[in-house]
């Protein structure tokens, strides 16, 4: 699959197969994210790879849509330094999840981004230093519906190009 495939057939998988990932799907998904551009090169992330049924159940309930967390044969918590210190962290964190999303999906796993809202309870779960902050987790795994992998998104669901793209200015 190339990229632009995995672009246009990539879409939010939020339930899983009860299957392990193997040790070299897991690496690849990690190291995507690894991989990815940031501003200055500062690479200002860091992740914590979950595969403790117990720890994603608790974490799955550190945001309000965050159930799928509970499903996933991998969560991966993105921890960044505090985004008020620099606009671009949050956009590079962004780009390590985009990352490790497309690279999952040509493997044939699925995931789905989970915002997490209650931050301390994440923490102690997690057990992560204070000047580090969680924002975001994605859960990984293979789809109960293999056919999420192989099937288009429904029509409808984005905005026209020409709804969204102004050529030279507004």
């Amino acid at each position: 699959m190339n990229v632009s495939e995995a672009i246009r057939m990539k879409r939010a998988v939020r339930q899983f197969k009860d299957q392990q990932l193997p040790e070299e799907v897991v690496d690849t998904i990690l190291n995507a994210g690894r991989r990815a551009q940031s501003a200055k090169n500062t690479q200002p992330w860091s992740f914590i790879a979950i595969q403790d049924e117990t720890t994603l159940n608790a974490l799955s309930e550190c945001g309000t849509y965050a159930g799928h967390l509970a499903g996933a044969a991998l969560g991966v918590a993105i921890l960044t330094p505090d985004p008020a210190q620099r606009f671009s962290i949050m956009f590079d964190a962004g780009q390590a999840a985009a990352y490790m999303q497309l690279a999952a999906w040509e493997l044939g796993v699925g995931s789905c981004l989970a915002t997490i809202y209650e931050y301390e309870a994440a923490r102690q779960l997690l057990g992560y230093p204070n000047d580090m902050h969680l924002f975001i987790a994605i859960s990984f795994g293979y789809p109960v519906d293999q056919a999420y992998l192989t099937t288009p998104p429904q029509k409808g669901g984005r905005r026209s190009v020409d709804d969204i793209i102004h050529w030279d200015r507004w």
